[in-house]
């Protein structure tokens, strides 16, 4: 049987990464695994990593060398970087193997290599957005690059077979901020979770949070909801970022005990331990497209207490409880109403569970890219 071979470009790639890095594995891994595909992905080096890996027969990791000096976030210099270096790379993969397609994660800057390969080598392409890739999305990191990148991201845009975006709100942004006639090749698959990984286990007073410690994640939010009150639970933030130092000094006099983790690879056993045994999960972010946390939070079985923007909405339905976005007086109160019942956090685990496994389970996601990836490939 011949397999449809195809090249991944992905600067974010396990261990390196935000909630794009496992999405990203995820697809390559299990599109592998269905024998129909051969999957070679090029990314960033970092550290004493593998140049060259081998997953399975059917999936190979290249890494190559750039810049990057931090696991957890990549700068616009980093990036260019990379693409200098993945161009040469891929220059000699695509010469020595004959690819169906090039999937690629984020518009830019893979999406700009992705769109010079095409005018080289004919190679088609299309695209998943993440969201920091789109303006608008991201201001905290990227207003300011922003201003400069929509002629280009048009582009890449227009010269892609299809854009594949995880959430209507994202697919709003792209046909507002960059061109509306994207609209019409942009599809909706949203991110998906390994509910076999994430799966509860005995709950302990724990409420937990995670992400990039960015001012957008809200985490200052959390704390100062939690700073005058011990209502018997402890708190963890798994993540690192620019807010680290902030974030310690408004936890120093805080009545719940606030533990930092760090950076934590989201398959780590101990990041398995906190997010599988956690009561509570909050998500306090201001900007979301589709939280690769919260999936992992409702897998896990947590009850969820979620800021009310569109996109955790859509992505949480019912099956959780919403504050005010910014607003840690009403997150207090949104707190105090579940640890104050059983009843209503039992509730609220099972029904986060529950949509987690009806609605984003790999499985289903995956046979939704198997089936839009095959209408590219003659």
């Amino acid at each position: 049987m011949n397999k449809n071979r195809l090249l991944v470009l992905n600067y974010e790639f396990p261990p390196l990464g935000g909630g794009a890095s496992p999405v990203g594995y995820e697809i390559a891994s299990r599109l592998s695994l269905t024998k129909e595909f051969s999957v070679d992905v090029v990314t960033m080096g970092y550290g004493d990593l593998p140049k060259y890996e081998i997953i399975n027969d059917n999936f190979r990791v290249y890494r190559v060398k750039c810049i990057r000096r931090k696991k957890e976030i990549c700068y616009p210099w980093e990036q260019l970087s990379y693409l200098v270096s993945a161009y040469f790379k891929c220059r000699k993969l695509i010469k020595s193997n004959k690819y169906d397609l090039c999937h690629v994660h984020f518009l830019i800057p893979t999406g700009i290599l992705a769109w010079v390969l095409k005018k080289e080598f004919g190679l088609k392409y299309i695209v998943t957005v993440h969201g920091s890739d789109v303006p608008g999305f991201n201001p905290d990191r990227f207003k300011f690059l922003h201003k400069f990148t929509r002629p280009l991201l048009r582009q890449i845009g227009l010269g892609a077979e299809s854009l594949i975006s995880p959430s209507d709100f994202l697919k709003k942004k792209i046909v507002k901020k960059i061109d509306k006639s994207l609209g019409d090749k942009t599809v909706i698959i949203p991110n998906g979770i390994d509910v076999n990984i994430f799966n509860p286990k005995p709950k302990k007073k724990y409420i937990v949070s995670t992400g990039r410690l960015l001012k957008r994640k809200g985490f200052q939010f959390i704390i100062k909801a939690l700073i005058n009150v011990d209502l018997g639970y402890e708190l963890y933030i798994c993540g690192d970022g620019p807010m680290l130092n902030e974030l310690k000094h408004l936890a120093r006099d805080s009545k719940t005990k606030v533990n930092f983790c760090g950076w934590l690879k989201n398959t780590s056993e101990r990041y398995l331990e906190i997010m599988n045994e956690a009561a509570i999960y909050i998500s306090a972010s201001s900007i979301e497209n589709a939280s690769i946390s919260l999936l992992e939070a409702m897998s896990s079985g947590c009850a969820v207490i979620s800021s009310d923007i569109e996109a955790n909405q859509i992505i949480l339905g019912d099956s959780g409880i919403f504050f005010k976005v910014n607003d840690d007086l009403d997150l207090n109160q949104q707190i105090k109403l579940l640890v104050n019942n059983e009843d209503l956090i039992d509730k609220y685990q099972k029904s986060s569970r529950r949509r987690a496994e009806e609605h984003y389970n790999w499985d289903k996601i995956n046979l939704q890219y198997i089936n839009h990836i095959n209408k590219f490939i003659n």
